[in-house]
C-alpha cells in the first residue's frame, strides 16, 4: 500500500491500556523514544494489536503543539 505520508517510525508495542471506547498504544521507535497514540478500542481489535507486536506509527499533522 502506498501512502503520502511521510513521518513513518517503525516500532515495538510496549503497552496497551483499554478504557471504555479508546485504546491508548505505546509504541518504542527505538534511541529511548516512545510515541503515544490514542485508537477506538474497535480499530485495535480490528488491527489484532498487542504488546510486542512490530508496527509503523504514521504521523500526519498540520500542527503538533505542547506548552508548558
Amino acid at each position: 500500500m502506498k501512502m503520502s505520508i511521510r513521518n513513518q517510525f517503525k516500532g515495538k508495542i510496549l503497552e496497551i491500556v483499554e478504557g471504555q471506547v479508546v485504546a491508548k498504544i505505546k509504541v518504542d521507535i527505538g534511541g529511548g523514544n516512545n510515541i503515544v497514540s490514542v485508537i477506538t478500542l474497535d480499530a485495535e481489535k480490528d488491527l489484532g494489536l498487542k504488546v510486542g507486536d512490530e508496527v509503523t506509527v504514521l504521523v500526519k499533522s498540520t500542527s503538533v503543539m505542547i506548552e508548558k
